[in-house]
């Protein structure tokens, strides 16, 4: 049959035919797999340390904007902790996670291969420290168990707003401004030139009558009595809510 006897609709047809042939649907336009979640940050928060140093990514593949590196301590020497948010079954067969980075800026989250990551372990508690009525509430499988007066930050270094967590827990001695016992977050302050990279840590004080209010440099203080009951109350890995 000669070509010129060929209608167009047939011309049409055959050139579809062609090029999807030659050019098969891509599969990065086919759905991404599904995230299973894996902590709700209120009533249950799983968590864990690293194994080894892998890299931190944007989205579940090598191939996305590199976030961070896990690391293994905090800046204190204490294991790493991180918050375990949701995990998904890439198309290759690797599962990923996706966790929350203790690093600037604050609130990140990243893709990590769940090879990276050890044992999880899970609470059920939640802190919530709202700046604006200086007080701290501990849940405990969403029923409140404990609540305190704090100090926050200045109005200049104001404690910084976020989801962040209890990464470390030691008790104090030798220098009272910290009071007896102390927390470490994931919190950083605006003070990145700040010891020990600028931290806010949740402890005592030295000067109980400045709560509550706002006299510090972002950390979350407490009265000596009440940190010292919140202390084995709160175990490390437990969301941390600052509003």
């Amino acid at each position: 049959m000669k070509l010129s006897l060929l209608s167009s609709t047939s011309l049409a047809t055959i050139a579809s035919i062609v090029a999807s042939a030659a050019f098969p649907p891509s599969r990065a336009s086919a759905n991404p797999p599904a995230q299973i979640q894996l902590s709700n940050e209120t009533t249950y928060t799983r968590w864990a340390n690293a194994v080894r140093r892998g890299d931190a990514y944007s989205m579940p593949s090598t191939k996305s904007r590199r976030l961070g590196r896990l690391r293994f301590l905090t800046e204190d020497g204490f294991p790493e902790v991180y918050l375990v948010l949701a995990s998904v079954q890439a198309p290759a067969g690797r599962t990923w996670i996706r966790v929350r980075l203790p690093q600037r800026p604050n609130n990140l989250t990243a893709w990590v291969a769940r090879s990276a990551l050890g044992e999880f372990h899970v609470v059920h508690k939640q802190l919530v420290v709202n700046r604006r009525t200086l007080r701290l509430t501990l849940y405990d499988h969403g029923r409140r168990v404990f609540t305190a007066p704090v100090g926050v930050g200045k109005p200049g270094t104001p404690t910084p707003a976020g989801s962040f967590w209890i990464r470390e827990k030691f008790h104090v001695v030798g220098n009272p401004i910290y009071g007896p016992r102390a927390m470490g977050t994931a919190d950083y302050s605006t003070l990145s030139d700040w010891p020990g990279g600028g931290i806010v840590g949740l402890h005592g004080t030295s000067e109980p009558g400045l709560i509550p209010g706002r006299p510090s440099h972002g950390c979350i203080r407490l009265r000596n009595g009440d940190v010292v009951r919140l202390y084995p109350l709160t175990p490390v890995g437990t969301p941390l809510l600052v509003k």
